[in-house]
Parts: C-alpha cells; sequence; structure tokens
C-alpha cells in the first residue's frame, strides 16, 4: 500500500521492465488515517490515453465526517500507475 499526504501527493507503482510476466494491481480499499482533517481528499488515477496524453481520473471522495473509507472490490489496474491527492490534505492510505 501507499500513503498520499499534502507533502507526497503522489504515487506511481510500477514494475521491473525487464521482468516478461503480466502485473496486475487490485486496489481494494482507500481510506482516511489518522491524522485527516474533515475535508474532502480526492485521489485520482493517472494513466495515459490511446494517444499518449495524460488523463486522470477520480476513484474516491473521501470526508472524515460522511465517508472515511471507500471499498473498490479488487478495482484492477495495469502497471505503471500513479495515484494523485487531487484535493484535501490526507492522509489517505490506498
Amino acid at each position: 500500500g501507499c500513503e498520499l499526504t499534502a507533502s507526497t501527493k503522489s504515487y506511481t507503482f510500477q514494475v521491473d521492465e525487464e521482468d516478461d510476466a503480466d502485473h496486475i494491481l487490485a486496489l481494494s480499499v482507500v481510506c482516511l488515517t489518522d491524522g485527516a482533517k474533515d475535508e474532502c481528499n480526492v485521489v485520482e488515477v493517472v494513466g495515459r490515453n490511446h494517444e499518449n496524453q495524460e488523463i486522470a481520473v477520480p476513484v474516491a471522495n473521501l470526508k472524515l465526517s460522511c465517508q472515511p473509507l471507500l471499498s473498490l472490490d479488487n478495482f484492477k489496474l495495469q502497471p505503471p500507475v500513479t495515484f494523485r491527492l487531487a484535493a484535501g490534505s490526507g492522509p489517505v492510505h490506498l
């Protein structure tokens, strides 16, 4: 897992380029952790489209008072994949 905060706003999961095996990242839960403020924390998945342009898709909008946790039921992604804290200060654990 990883943690996104105000000081560490993004994390990239990647595998060794020399590894010929197919890898899949299964994201199960996104949650706020100790020290989170009651503010909207938006987590995006950043990738590239068919024209190699960067695209960002929000996958979670967490707020301590109403939705501190989101279960994604093994949302599958192919590495490399970057997670970015687009709004809020976290900490958000993935």
